[in-house]
């Protein structure tokens, strides 16, 4: 039986999609395009007009740039369609969606909801909605499902890993969440990209990257496990502009007792020089190996030790400005730091001092070397009456 996928469009390009026969998407969501086969059903949502254009027959395969020049190049995942019938149109689609059993238009259809939605759509008296869900072999259990892609600014989760197979361990002092590199590789890298995790712990970004066909070259200068090269990350042994994406969880102070390294930046104390000057060699040797115009994510924590605070993420950012331009700061909640028990937030309230609750994810970019200066920028804001 047939699945199905849904299109998003706005009433600026649901024009486009019609003059070409074309439907497609960015790099977020890109991979679910590569999953669509000839012949899988597809319809068209005008996000503007909560509009369902249908039904539509995948007339190829999913893939990149099939027109690479559609879309001024802003929707390279592709999928060129033909008209199943005569094509009609609904309205209130979101409401019919959520009436048979689909939560988010991004989601892939199951095979009775394509049907039932088809069916719908050709005639909306003559079949009632009704909240279908998919077989048991076509469902994603909570195990196997994905982390969300975040939004906004503030980045919370719950727990460390997702999914059946573990991705770095949990026991490993400072694991980096996985749901936070997660949203680094699926937005800014596509598959077969090389990542760089430069001070890999107990290798999450591996796992991440393994799942979702990237490469990964992992370094520590203490490897936990066979697939960690060990590596001052002051010294990268990879050659200039070969990286597509880096990502660090550095330290941001002495807290943690890594291993017992001489060399390891884990060890200097954030309040000291010292330790700046080993990060800046880090961060000159990560704009090194970084392509032009490609990304940087940089999760780091603040430090507050015996009655004194050190603002060590801004000291960091500071720093990676130098190198880097920014696109954007993320604040990530933190919930598994061994603090988080209630006698630290008793002494926390007793002793008038504030526990850390978020990292900061610096997400910097390296500028493409053909790139022009900037013009000077005019915002059109719409203005609301207080």
């Amino acid at each position: 039986m047939d699945v199905g996928y849904i299109f998003a469009c706005t009433s600026k390009s649901e024009q486009e999609c019609f003059d070409r026969m074309l439907f497609a998407t960015g790099r977020v969501y890109g991979e679910s395009v590569l999953k669509i086969k000839k012949g899988d059903m597809l319809f068209l949502l005008n996000l503007d007009t909560d509009t369902l254009h249908g039904t539509f027959r995948a007339k190829s395969a999913g893939a990149k740039d099939i027109v690479p020049n559609a879309w001024k190049g802003r929707y390279p995942y592709q999928v060129q369609v033909s008209r199943n019938s005569k094509v009609y149109s609904l309205k209130g689609a979101k409401k019919v969606l959520s009436a048979i059993g689909v939560s988010s238009w991004r989601d892939a259809l199951g095979a009775e909801q394509t049907q039932l939605l088809s069916r719908y759509i050709e005639n909306p008296a003559g079949v009632a909605p009704k909240v279908v869900k998919k077989k048991e072999e076509d469902a994603i259990t909570a195990a196997d499902d994905k982390p969300r892609l975040e939004s906004t600014t503030l980045w919370d989760y719950p727990r460390q890993s997702y999914g059946r197979t573990p991705k770095g361990s949990n026991k490993y002092a400072g694991v980096t969440p996985a749901f936070v590199i997660y949203n680094m590789v699926k937005r800014y890298t596509e598959p077969g990209d090389l990542v760089l995790d430069p001070m890999a712990g107990s290798g999450t970004t591996i796992d991440v990257c393994r799942e979702e066909g990237r490469r990964c070259m992992a370094y520590d200068i203490s490897p936990t496990r066979p697939d960690i090269v060990q590596n001052d990350a002051r010294r990268i042994t990879l050659e200039d502009e070969s990286v597509d994406m880096v990502f660090i969880d550095s330290p941001y102070g002495d807290n943690i007792d890594y291993n017992d390294q001489p060399g390891n930046i884990g060890r200097i104390s954030a309040e000291a020089d010292e330790f700046y000057e080993a990060l800046d060699r880090v961060m000159a040797e990560c704009y090194r190996v970084l392509k032009p115009g490609k990304t940087l994510g940089w999760l780091i924590g603040d430090q507050w030790v015996k009655k004194k605070f050190t603002p060590v993420g801004f000291r960091v950012y500071e720093q990676l400005c130098r190198h880097f331009e920014t696109v954007d700061i993320i604040c990530v909640a933190r919930r598994s730091q061994t603090s988080n028990t209630g006698i630290w937030h008793n002494r926390a309230l007793r002793f008038n001092f504030y526990l850390r609750g978020f990292k900061y994810l610096f997400i910097m970019r390296k500028p493409a070397a053909d790139e022009e200066q900037a013009a000077k920028r005019k915002a059109s804001w719409t203005q609301y009456q207080r």
